[in-house]
């Protein structure tokens, strides 16, 4: 006699994990479990329960996140998901990666795992919420789960218990197989933060509209423009081996000539998975003529000496805050002529950028003040026909700057996304943003307007950089920039 089936397929949501037998895997090897293995593996097994579990660093700064959005939706349930696995292949997944939304205020980066604040009233009417994190406990090893499921803990893994995750990130924890019965029988205003969890969704479907819930996340991406001292405490560590991995580039361009791009991307994900989480974003190591491709992720081109090496990288920390730096470095070393007269030309148009970030100025003035830059010298080099003020008030420039002088930077590369036009492109900077100036140059290799010795070069140089109460500073100055520095940090590298 057999009881539940070997290594099952996962079911497509916690709630149905809790209530679904298992299923057999197609061509699994087992057929069944015996009544006698099952009732061995229900015993034997030590306490491991954690008893001086200490809050996660950020838990005062989630709470007070937390505060601040229950003060906005007063007596309304706000419902942040994590997220769920995404299937890669078959019954492979991809890495996952928690919902910004629910990291930011939680600390907590489960799968599955959902945020509710359920509106309260205190007896002195004051409107509030009782925070709740719904989460997967700790498997069963009375059904057998930790053992038969594929995502059991004997499989990937160990959780925390539910009193476990209440000590780490200072919120009450329930299960999360009970919520979608519970969100379905709520009354009153609801809002979800969209796209993350179907089952959620689903669960919510007559309840909640696009609109209300387009609010709810809008407020959660404003709410991250300006970074309070855990994040910029965590974009600096982000940065800072960032740095680490641009110098490891360097000291194997040799192996790279020797093998393709693969060859550098490779090399830095070594130091942001030792580091980090992750890289933030695809690597853009773009060699040649690959550097006139804004976002050349497929890394599968040469590497040769005497062309330049377009590297766009961040080390993403382990609490999902991201670097985001460029470099163009001449892969043997030196710039030519022409290369240099373009990285030059590039560097001028990121110091003026840099300059431009004050507390109190328009967003849009360190973008403006770099491309009057480059107009300037594409004028100068009779590429453009000026004067430039025509240049720049047709966008002229663009045919060769092709993109925005940055973007706000943090848990997501470009961070801040959903927020309103006029909070920030149209906005005001302000103490504890964190933006990056980006300028670059790109003559595409078919570009028959321009002489044939700028085809194929490209250039960005690309700083994150912190807004401060009388200025800013620069998290990525511990990578040289101007041309002459960078040769000679590149030359002790190799060294």
């Amino acid at each position: 006699m057999t009881v539940a089936e070997e290594l099952p397929e996962t079911p497509e949501t916690p709630e149905a994990a809790e209530d679904e037998p298992t299923k057999q895997r197609k061509n699994g090897l087992y057929p069944g479990v015996s009544d006698e293995l099952a009732e061995n593996m229900k015993s034997g097994w030590a306490d491991t329960e954690l008893r001086d579990v200490r809050p996660v660093e950020q838990a005062g700064h989630t709470a007070r996140r937390r505060a601040a959005l229950s003060a906005r939706f007063p007596g309304e349930r706000l419902v942040i998901p994590a997220g769920s696995l995404k299937t890669r292949s078959n019954d492979t997944e991809y890495p996952f990666r928690s919902s910004v939304e629910y990291a930011y205020l939680t600390g907590n980066q489960t799968e599955d795992g959902v945020l509710v604040l359920e509106p309260t009233t205190a007896p002195d009417g004051t409107a509030g919420h009782q925070e709740t994190i719904y989460l997967l406990p700790r498997s069963d090893r009375e059904n057998g789960e930790f053992w038969l499921s594929g995502h059991g803990e004997l499989w990937v893994g160990r959780r925390h218990s539910l009193a476990e995750a209440e000590q780490l990130y200072g919120i009450p924890a329930s299960d999360v197989r009970e919520l979608p019965d519970g969100l379905r029988e709520a009354t009153g205003p609801v809002r979800v933060v969209r796209g993350y969890d179907a089952a959620v969704e689903a669960a919510l479907t007559d309840k909640v509209t696009a609109e209300r819930d387009e609010e709810l996340r809008v407020f959660l991406s404003e709410m991250r423009l300006v970074k309070d001292e855990f994040e910029i405490g965590e974009l600096q560590k982000a940065v800072d081996s960032t740095v680490r991995g641009f110098e490891d580039v360097v000291k194997v361009l040799d192996r790279a000539e020797a093998t393709s791009e693969r060859y550098i991307e490779g090399t830095f994900f070594l130091r942001a998975r030792v580091e980090g989480n992750d890289v933030g974003y695809g690597s853009i190591c773009a060699a040649g003529p690959h550097a006139c491709t804004l976002h050349w992720v497929r890394n599968d081109g040469p590497v040769r000496s005497g062309d330049l090496l377009l590297l766009d990288a961040g080390v993403e920390t382990h609490t999902l805050y991201t670097a985001d730096v460029t470099r163009t470095l001449p892969v043997n070393g030196r710039y030519s002529e022409i290369q240099k007269k373009i990285y030059d030309a590039v560097y001028e148009a990121q110091e003026a950028g840099i300059a431009a970030v004050q507390p109190g100025a328009k967003y849009r003035d360190f973008h403006d003040a770099a491309q009057r830059v480059l107009a300037e010298r594409l004028v100068e080099w009779g590429l453009a026909e000026g004067p430039v003020e025509r240049v720049l008030e047709l966008g002229l420039q663009r045919r060769w700057t092709l993109h925005g002088t940055g973007h706000m930077l943090g848990m997501d590369v470009h961070d801040c996304a959903a927020a309103r036009t006029e909070t920030y492109v149209e906005g005001t900077l302000e103490p504890g943003m964190v933006l990056t100036v980006e300028p670059g140059l790109y003559f595409q290799a078919d570009d028959l307007t321009v002489p044939e010795e700028y085809r194929g070069i490209g250039v960005r140089i690309e700083d994150d950089i912190l807004v401060t109460e009388d200025g800013n500073r620069n998290l990525s100055a511990g990578l040289p920039r101007r041309s002459d520095e960078v040769e000679e940090w590149m030359a002790a590298l190799k060294g």
